[in-house]
């Protein structure tokens, strides 16, 4: 199967987040070798040239920029009307959709104007020789998971963060155009995203965008106690998460809960530190790719999702091994 994908490029500031990165990598896959399918990325916004530049070395055929600063604030009805009306443009079969909360949102309002079906989580997928395209993703809060078989003649793909590699990049870069203005009619009225304001500790990268994930639960008997996993966190590049019996303890704010009330998470690793493992944090950690689970009840829960597990005494276990990453890793 070869598809013409359109990719949207979402950014945090002046960069591309990097879902949008693992995209580029998917649709590749979708439209196959170079000459098969094509691949084209879209930004809108102002201040596009760093984005486009990155997007342009990571194998696409092609990347549009539409400038204007009415989508330098993330207003749905806006963006989905833009995005469908280049897709129509460009007789595209496929568009594809970072895993972010922007992403969600545009899913089914896109797939309303372009006459598609939608399919959103995906953490896996693999196109057919007969134009289909099979999905994989998580159900039942994480329990199991879905195959479904499209054959649609146009699908909107939503992707789960961290589930798919960022490709390497590619040389030449492909061509950078601009488009022309869009008109757009007029659009329903609504709330807009005007920017992010981080609410974590500082130490390492936000948890929707962390590929690594140190999370601290009631096991660490303390606020004070957080203190260990800052560390940890620091030698590994990794950003701090907790469970809600200490957010709701007071120990760290609301903005580091995961679980079903929560933010979910898919990291390539997730340390869990004094979790216990009740279903309600699970949910939202339970696609991490790798789990390692610290705790000294060897009967806690947790272990029978973890990959990996250390039953025993946090406080002599987390600075142990803090130590030897930074030895390793010589800092």
């Amino acid at each position: 199967m070869s598809a013409d994908v359109l990719v949207v490029i979402e950014r945090r500031g002046a960069a591309p987040v990097r879902a949008a990165l693992e995209a580029t990598g998917v649709a590749r896959r979708l439209a196959g070798p170079s000459g098969a399918g094509r691949v084209t990325a879209v930004l809108l916004g102002t201040a596009l040239e760093a984005s486009a530049g990155t997007i342009a070395g990571l194998g696409v055929d092609r990347v549009i920029t539409v400038s204007d600063p009415r989508f330098d604030t993330f207003q749905t009805a806006l963006w989905a009307a833009a995005v469908a009306a280049i897709a129509r443009e460009l007789s595209s079969s496929v568009i594809l959709l970072a895993g972010t909360n922007n992403g969600r949102q545009l899913a089914g309002r896109i797939a309303i104007r372009w006459d598609a079906a939608a399919v959103t989580g995906i953490a896996d997928l693999s196109p057919g020789a007969a134009g289909e395209i099979t999905v994989t993703r998580p159900v039942f809060s994480g329990r199991a998971f879905q195959e479904v078989r499209i054959g649609a003649p146009r699908v909107v793909l939503g992707l789960r963060p961290n589930a798919f590699p960022i490709p390497e990049a590619s040389s030449p870069p492909a061509p950078i155009a601009e488009h022309a203005p869009l008109e757009l009619g007029p659009l329903p009225s609504g709330g807009a995203v005007t920017g992010f304001e981080s609410a974590q500790s500082g130490i390492g990268p936000d948890l929707s965008d962390a590929t690594v994930i140190v999370s601290g639960g009631r096991g660490l008997k303390g606020p004070e106690n957080f203190r260990l996993l800052e560390e940890l966190a620091l030698s590994l590049g990794a950003a701090i998460g907790a469970s809600r019996a200490v957010t709701d303890s007071g120990w760290r704010p609301a903005s580091f809960q995961i679980g079903q009330t929560g933010k979910s998470v898919s990291p390539q690793l997730y340390i869990a530190v004094g979790i216990s493992g009740a279903i309600q944090h699970l949910v939202g950690m339970i696609s991490s790719r790798t789990i390692v689970a610290i705790n000294s009840d060897p009967s806690a829960p947790i272990f029978k999702v973890a990959d990996y597990g250390i039953a025993g005494d946090l406080f002599q276990i987390v600075p142990a091994l803090t130590a030897e990453i930074r030895r390793v890793r010589g800092s």
